[in-house]
């Protein structure tokens, strides 16, 4: 579940909900949720209920391995004096024989308690899902270097709110690292230390220092690539994967601000060759062209209605498109829109509620969605494959539109 949504029902001062969330994403603010939405009481008959994921459509297992990266060349004065960046990342992956090896938690139990309670829900309300990613199994190498995918999520968020995308993409062989954005996400470092989204306002972090946190991820894949554990614990990762990524075949997608980011960093890194954002703002407003494929899944922020939007959208000098879903909201691409409603029905949510969070885009087409377009637009542009889904409205997908 994401935090981006807090606004979903109008704003106050004057401001439309668009102006709020953008106010806060370009940013890095909160966007408050306190005020949208009352407190909901957990009521489960036996203990609290355990949501679930779909699995993924691709032929192959997955796997999947934490990593806790410090990056040495930036210190972070948020974290205490002589402290450097830190950021928990997880990478996931074509596997083989997984069953030894358990599914990995859509997210630590700690971490989910901070995000149900910042979001007016009990912290006891649902257990998290179990994903289709199992922890440390080994690499499926067969079929040669691996194309790698990096996702930079939202707002007051965590690297876990587009997994079915994600796991999706390892289940057709891609190699996929996601990011905690330290400072302005829920995540747990090693140890159990647990973080949340901080609330200063001169701590805030934007789209460019999560551009920062990307572009030295791909650093630190490039090392792992490369046989160096950058893992600070120093953890072995899972057999086959040191060697298997094909680091000229490298794309990111992003949610919200992670949108954004991933503009900023396809402007500023050419190692990423192609990018793809979910609902992204563009804020602060990007003047920069970019000459290489770049797809946008928009929502609530449009080019019709969204000026940065159209602004970037206008620097786009190579393959483009613009797709949107009929009755989306902002966090439509991603998890939410499979397990909001499981919430709902855990805790009694009224259905008003409840479509303020997913809109009115039925959650299983939601779901297909995501597991087609994402898959369809990498495949394009990191394997070379043709795809007749990007070339204009389909019939299996009535209702996303092409916007010229």
């Amino acid at each position: 579940m994401d935090i981006d949504m807090g606004m979903n029902s109008g704003g106050r001062s004057g401001l439309t909900r668009r102006q709020l969330l953008g106010a806060a994403l370009a940013t890095g603010a909160a966007v408050p949720l306190g005020v949208a939405r009352p407190a909901w009481a957990a009521q489960p008959a036996q203990g609290p209920p355990r949501l679930v994921l779909p699995e993924p459509t691709g032929p192959y297992p997955v796997g999947t391995v934490a990593l806790h990266l410090v990056d040495t060349s930036r210190p972070d004065p948020a974290a205490g004096p002589g402290r450097y960046r830190e950021l928990m990342a997880s990478v996931w992956y074509p596997a083989r024989d997984v069953r030894r090896y358990p599914r990995a938690p859509w997210m630590p139990a700690a971490p989910l308690r901070a995000l149900l309670t910042s979001a007016g829900f009990a912290a006891d309300a649902v257990l998290a899902p179990l994903t289709a990613g199992h922890e440390g199994a080994p690499v499926r190498r067969s079929d040669g270097r691996l194309p790698v995918v990096v996702f930079s999520h939202g707002a007051h968020d965590h690297r876990s709110d587009a997994t079915v995308v994600v796991q999706e993409l390892a289940s057709h062989g891609y190699v996929v690292v996601t990011v905690d954005h330290t400072g302005d996400a829920f995540g747990e470092f090693p140890g159990g230390r647990v973080v949340v989204p901080l609330h200063d306002p001169q701590q805030a972090l934007g789209p460019a220092d999560f551009a920062k946190d990307i572009r030295f991820v791909v650093d630190r894949v490039e090392a792992l690539d490369a046989g160096y554990n950058p893992d600070a614990e120093h953890r072995p990762p899972p057999a086959g994967l040191c060697g298997a990524l094909d680091l000229h075949r490298v794309g990111m997608f992003g949610w919200s601000k992670g949108g954004t980011a991933t503009a900023l960093v396809m402007i500023e890194d050419q190692r990423v060759r192609a990018g793809l954002s979910f609902d992204g703002p563009m804020e602060p407003t990007i003047t920069a062209d970019l000459d290489r494929p770049f797809m946008m899944m928009t929502a609530v922020f449009t080019r019709a209605e969204e000026p940065s939007v159209a602004e970037f959208w206008s620097h786009l000098r190579g393959w483009r498109l613009n797709v949107q879903a009929d009755g989306a909201v902002h966090s439509s691409y991603c998890d939410n829109q499979v397990l909001v409603p499981q919430l709902a029905k855990a805790i009694g949510m009224s259905d008003e509620e409840l479509r303020s969070w997913i809109g009115t885009l039925d959650p299983a087409r939601a779901l297909r969605i995501q597991q087609a377009y994402p898959l369809a637009f990498f495949d394009l542009h990191l394997r070379h494959r043709p795809q007749n889904l990007l070339d204009g409205p389909s019939a299996a997908f009535p209702e996303v539109q092409f916007i010229p």
